[in-house]
């Protein structure tokens, strides 16, 4: 029989340019995985205001010169709104969000709650990018959710609903919209390009936030809490972004979003090493059924987008 037969064909399960975009997804949420214990570190003698504001000034800084050097096409018409939207969502309200609700929330709780932000990326890509999902990456997807909330919670126990969670759920919400609009617009300008224009765009307002806490309280952090500020500002600002929006552009978004759902493991597991955050055989176990639950996700095979 020909090898190119129907019966005989093989299909391989992931394209080149999806296994490309699931590659370019993971190297930005291993980057990512560090932001909530370094955090953690930094709200240790500096405040969360001057965090979530000055390491955005930090990347804005970085992606000005950037762009003077290499000097890419500017964003038209209405491509300035949806920069806008970037900046919104992962310079103003992430950063800012979890760096006040992590003044009061261990690392670990902290990636309780961030663990719902694969799926609130894939839902926001559903409905922004009009991608048409099938019900076994829904499945697949909430059951991955639930693992994650489960085992995440296995050390300490979620102890109720508290304010910092509030924050949190606040700062995935911004998450998801900026990842979603920043895949898109990464499409039409590029990836280190959107999150550069979407920083410059946001730079006035942040040096004023970071001018006005540093004179409300003059930071005065360690060497270890500003070298956690300084990674802030370089990676889980900057260069971490490179990596995402380029595997959320090559996509499809959903799909590359659920690589996040091995995020919290690695959390977790830096909490436990860097902070010495407890750390048990049943959430060893439960991230081992995450990683699972991620294969199973971004192996889906999808339809084409709707119009």
């Amino acid at each position: 029989m020909k090898l190119d037969s129907s019966a005989t064909r093989i299909v391989p399960p992931l394209l080149p340019s999806a296994r490309a975009g699931l590659g370019w997804g993971l190297v930005g949420v291993v980057a990512f995985s560090f932001t909530v214990p370094f955090t953690r570190v930094a709200v240790g003698g500096l405040s969360p205001l001057f965090i979530g504001s000055g390491r955005a000034v930090v990347a804005a800084v970085l992606a000005a010169g950037a762009l003077l050097v290499t000097r890419p096409p500017r964003p038209r018409g209405g491509q300035w709104a949806r920069v806008a939207v970037v900046a919104g969502g992962v310079v103003f309200g992430f950063p800012l969000l979890t760096s006040f609700a992590l003044t009061s929330a261990p690392a670990s709780h902290g990636a309780v709650v961030i663990a719902l932000l694969p799926a609130a990326t894939a839902v926001t890509a559903v409905l922004r990018g009009h991608e048409r999902p099938p019900r076994t990456f829904w499945l697949t997807a909430a059951a991955g959710a639930g693992a994650v909330v489960v085992f995440a919670a296995l050390p300490n126990g979620l102890g109720g609903l508290h304010w910092s969670d509030v924050l949190l759920f606040g700062a995935v919400a911004a998450a998801a919209i900026g990842y979603a609009e920043g895949g898109l617009l990464a499409r039409e300008l590029g990836a280190w390009q959107t999150v550069s224009w979407a920083l410059v765009v946001s730079a006035p307002p942040m040096l004023v936030l970071t001018a006005v806490s540093a004179a409300r309280t003059p930071p005065s952090g360690s060497t270890l809490e500003w070298a956690a500020f300084a990674y802030l500002g370089v990676v889980s600002m900057f260069l971490g972004f490179f990596a995402w929006y380029r595997g959320l552009a090559i996509g499809p978004m959903a799909r590359v979003s659920q690589v996040q759902l091995v995020q919290p493991v690695l959390t977790i597991g830096w909490a436990a090493s860097l902070l010495g955050e407890r750390l048990t055989w049943p959430t060893a176990l439960g991230g081992a059924a995450v990683i699972a639950c991620a294969g199973l996700a971004v192996r889906t095979r999808f339809g084409s987008p709707g119009r």
